[in-house]
């Protein structure tokens, strides 16, 4: 497929139909590996936004009541900064104003998929044993760049049925289901362009998600100040377009131009590279290992503590964001069934206890993706055949795994002190009583560690028993977190909401701390972890 002519590399002109030879193939190999996290992530969004217009009609049920919340968040910076400016005080705008960071969502998800079929095949092997067939050298990247079209497209067109069978008005939610599938595609152009860069899919991960986090930051700083900032940040033009809110379709050219900037550039950086390398250069190491890497943990924190950084930061700007909003909650929700909806889940009539309490139970599922991620570090360094070096020395396979283990326990622990800290340092300056505040956003967050820790048990369990199906953490989490919320709001059966572990976390502050539900969610965690290594320890390494 290529060609080197004086020590450089050259590829065959971009269209000649060889290169793209395999592409369904690829196409059919790569929805089949993801049957399970496809389907979730496109109808959750396609169908979410139609919820968050039903729980707003039953929360306000009168203009009168719609106009109240609205001018709540217009005077509230905090909440603009979070979830964007309103353009109207309709039912529409309203109801879909919190919807606002999907935008972003979709294109995490995006990233995600774009990066596991291009670099992590790469990184793997796998992608050059594929390479040595008949398949073309574009084959992977338009069957990853294709798949995510047509899950962006679904949600596009599930997206706009949904809202437009709540009672919206047909073109706003066009406009709005519409820009979240473009949000989507723009960034697969991103996560493809970051795959051509770096060697590694952590760190190609790292620079997507980077950019994503940057886009996050404009629009909030733009939107919460004179709005100029957020028209550097592709989330800005999504919020721009105004649906229901007097429609700039022109903005979605923004989205569709720089999507297919993207996706030009990822091709064009693509034949410029071999297959295996990043367009940046690794560079060497040192030629002696330092003593903090003389064993497991070590190495461990050498390859955990860039992701443990990147989400205690950004778990640290949600704090402050959330701390801000505190004492404004008393004007947006002081009557009514959105009151009854958030004491409902925060389990206590206090309403700003209410609403730290679900505020921590938000960023504990966030932590626990975090930890999802740290426990998959396993499943990675076995599948890249570097665990195998590692466990080759006088190392036991429990220490080896407690070493990444310990992130994923500990590092929940970290962040959730961080976001609780913050919340109470804000919430407490406001209120003139900062020890107070800070007991009782501290306690909120040490009582989730045990429902964290449980998802923890289960992805390693099935790394240890099945992990070949590791991934399918990623979707226990999914599940998680839409019954978590459905079953707040909605009413599901009780068994089905029970299933969630956050269900049973005492709901502190504002409640007396049940130390029993505690005690079986941590029992639950210890019997899967050890499942999960003594699963470990006994079978033959992939």
């Amino acid at each position: 497929m290529t060609t080197a002519v004086a020590g450089r590399h050259t590829a065959p002109a971009l269209g000649s139909t060889r290169d793209f030879a395999g592409t369904w193939q690829l196409l059919r190999l790569y929805l089949r590996r993801d049957r399970v996290i496809f389907p979730l992530w496109v109808l959750a969004f396609a169908f979410l936004p139609a919820f968050y217009v039903a729980s707003t009609k039953k929360a306000y049920s009168t203009p009168i009541d719609l106009d109240k919340y609205a001018k709540t968040i217009e005077d509230t910076p905090a909440l603009v900064a979070m979830y964007g400016n309103l353009y109207s005080h309709d039912l529409g705008p309203l109801a879909l104003w919190k919807a606002g960071p999907y935008f972003a969502f979709i294109g995490v998800a995006t990233i995600l998929t774009v990066i596991r079929h291009t670099r992590v095949e790469e990184e793997t092997g796998r992608a050059e044993l594929v390479g040595a067939t008949s398949i073309g050298r574009y084959a992977g990247l338009t069957a990853v760049l294709i798949m995510t079209t047509v899950g962006c497209g679904l949600v596009a067109l599930f997206g706009t049925m949904g809202l437009k069978g709540s009672g919206l008005p047909g073109s706003g939610s066009l406009a709005f289901a519409g820009t979240l599938g473009l949000s989507g595609l723009l960034w697969s152009g991103v996560g493809a362009v970051a795959a051509q860069v770096s060697a590694g899919a952590r760190t190609a991960r790292g620079i997507a998600l980077g950019a994503l986090a940057a886009a996050f930051a404009l629009r909030a700083i733009g939107d919460a100040g004179n709005g100029v900032l957020s028209w550097f940040s592709p989330l800005g033009w999504c919020l721009q377009v105004r649906a229901f809110g007097g429609e700039r379709w022109w903005v979605m050219l923004l989205l569709v131009a720089t999507a297919v900037i993207g996706v030009t550039a990822a091709y064009w950086l693509l034949q410029d590279r071999d297959t295996g390398s990043g367009l940046v250069a690794e560079r060497p190491g040192p030629p002696r290992a330092d003593a903090a890497l003389s064993g497991p943990a070590g190495l461990a924190w050498r390859l955990q503590r860039g992701s443990l950084l990147g989400w205690a930061i950004g778990f640290l700007l949600y704090g402050l964001l959330m701390g801000g909003v505190v004492n404004s909650v008393g004007d947006m929700l002081s009557e009514g069934a959105v009151h009854d909806v958030v004491t409902r889940m925060g389990g206590t009539d206090a309403l700003k206890d209410a609403f730290i309490t679900l505020a921590m139970g938000m960023l504990a599922i966030g932590s626990a993706a975090y930890s999802l991620s740290a426990t998959m570090r396993l499943h990675e360094e076995e599948s890249s055949e570097r665990a195998e070096a590692t466990l080759a020395g006088a190392v036991s396979r429990p220490r080896y795994a407690a070493s990444h283990l310990g992130f994923a326990l500990l590092g929940p622990a970290l962040l959730l002190v961080i976001a609780a800290v913050a919340i109470g340092v804000m919430y407490g300056f406001a209120d003139g009583d900062m020890a107070g505040k800070l007991a009782k956003t501290l306690g909120a967050a040490l009582v989730q560690l045990p429902a964290v820790w449980v998802l923890t048990g289960v992805a390693t369990a099935i790394y240890g028993l099945a992990p070949k199906y590791t991934q399918v953490a990623w979707g226990v989490l999914s599940l998680v977190l839409v019954i978590y919320f459905l079953g707040a709001l909605n009413g599901l059966p009780q068994w089905v909401v029970d299933l969630v572990p956050f269900t049973h976390v005492p709901k502190v502050p504002g409640s007396a701390l049940q130390v029993a539900p505690l005690l079986w969610l941590l029992a639950v965690a210890a019997a899967l972890l050890g499942m999960g290594i003594v699963a470990f320890r006994r079978r033959d390494l992939r």
